[in-house]
């Protein structure tokens, strides 16, 4: 499901038969037993790592999917190159409010996520692994902890544990993720926790990564490189899950090799509803691109570039002609301000700040007031002890440059295209709490 609770299907079409949702059956969870009758177990981990593995996944160009695109195997080779016990982290806190992937592989195929776990263990010599998942989302939580009990009757390769993780957006940041694992709340440090740096769980080298970046491990490790790099682009290669929502017929996930038009990712969630206005791509910290000018474009790093925009977590959300897109980037903003763990100056005090500036924008639309809010944006982007209030700034940026028609509206006393209709964006009321 979304944040706004609507169940998000999957779109299995087109992934080959070693797509990660080629194996979802019928709606229920994927025992190992159905699993292991397509996929042989993982080999045993241990504290010594496997270069050859890691060469693998090197020489595949896979890239995280949790939004920064990370090259995985110089992760892999940074936690393998430092001493003492490792740990693998398999981050699936999925803060990310219009994102549904992660949550849709914990809960269909555990058993492919845990494989791809255990093999990033043993690459990079770990003896420990452990699945993170909000708690919020139980049914995750259930599939994964079910997963981890069928496990037991194989042999034994690595510790499997599971912890639930407050449901906060920051939550999943890499150093957050650790501090919380470590018994603290889960703010972000500022320090790296990704690549094998000083600080990580317990103080050993750690690799913190995305549920669907260990899916693709899995598999790349199964059918090689080059099987990984025969799909999507040579610089971005591969597929990627994508959650397609707002003004589409049928809001789902699905699995596209990179480069696939922006049209084509639309048109298999059924296409518009209606006309639209604008795509939010990336997630809530991502950014708007006009439409249709940008449906055309590869969804890809570098087919969005030219539109200040990236894949991010993969998502998109179709916005219609008959909402305002200002409106809903202030909702959005609110909680961006709602969601900061105060540890800051941008976050305390510059983030509420633009919240409130952006929510009176459809009352005070002048250029006076678009420059203020630009102003105070270059104020804050870069200033943030992480990457949380670049995120909004970001958004903002994109909302007064695509709806700009929009200011101009309201400026002249026109009035609001989206009066009286139900929002667009799903933003989920924050949660109380940081253990």
């Amino acid at each position: 499901m979304n944040a706004a609770g609507t169940t998000l299907v999957p779109d299995a079409r087109a992934t080959g038969p070693a797509g990660l949702l080629a194996d979802l059956g019928d709606g229920g969870v994927t025992p190992l037993a159905t699993h292991r009758r397509r996929y042989p177990a993982p080999p045993p981990a241990g504290p010594a790592p496997r270069a050859d593995l890691i060469s693998v996944v090197a020489d595949s160009g896979l890239g995280g999917r949790g939004g920064a695109g990370f090259p995985t195997g110089e992760k892999l080779r940074a936690v393998a190159a430092r001493r003492g016990p490792r740990v693998v982290v398999v981050n699936a806190s999925e803060g990310e409010p219009a994102s549904a992937k992660d949550r849709l592989l914990l809960t269909r195929a555990p058993h492919l996520v845990l494989d791809g776990a255990v093999l990033a263990a043993a690459a990079v010599g770990a003896e420990t692994v452990v699945v993170a998942v909000d708690r919020a989302h139980t049914a995750a939580l259930d599939a994964v902890r079910q997963a981890i009990v069928e496990r037991r009757g194989e042999r034994a390769t690595v510790d499997l544990r599971l912890a639930a993780t407050p449901t906060r957006y920051v939550a999943g940041e890499s150093s957050a993720l650790v501090r919380w694992l470590d018994g603290g709340p889960a703010k972000p440090t500022g320090a790296s926790a990704h690549a094998g740096a000083p600080g990580g769980v317990e103080g050993r080298p750690t690799l913190v990564q995305n549920v669907e970046t260990l899916a693709h491990l899995a598999q790349i490790l199964r059918y090689g490189s080059g099987w990984f790099r025969a799909t999507g682009t040579a610089d971005e290669p591969g597929t990627a899950l994508v959650t397609v929502t707002g003004a589409v017929r049928r809001p789902c996930v699905m699995e596209v090799p990179w480069g696939t038009p922006v049209s084509d990712l639309l048109g298999r969630a059924g296409g518009p509803t209606e006309q639209l206005q604008a795509l939010l791509v990336g997630g809530f910290s991502g950014a708007w691109v006009p439409a249709p000018a940008a449906f055309d474009a590869p969804f890809s790093r570098a087919g969005l570039a030219p539109f200040a925009a990236s894949p991010g977590a993969g998502v998109i959300v179709a916005l219609p002609e008959a909402a305002c897109g200002l409106t809903e980037t202030a909702r959005v903003l609110d909680w961006f301000a709602a969601e900061s763990a105060g540890q800051c100056g941008p976050c305390v005090r510059g983030l509420p700040a633009l919240a409130g500036a952006a929510a009176a924008l459809p009352r005070d639309s002048s250029g006076d007031a678009a420059a203020r809010l630009r102003r105070w944006a270059d104020d804050i982007e870069g200033r943030g002890g992480c990457r949380h209030p670049d995120g909004a700034v970001a958004l903002l940026r994109s909302a007064l440059d695509v709806f700009a028609a929009d200011l101009a509206r309201h400026a002249r006393g026109d009035g609001c295209a989206g009066a009286g209709r139900p929002p667009v964006l799903a933003v989920p009321v924050p949660a109380a709490g940081w253990r």
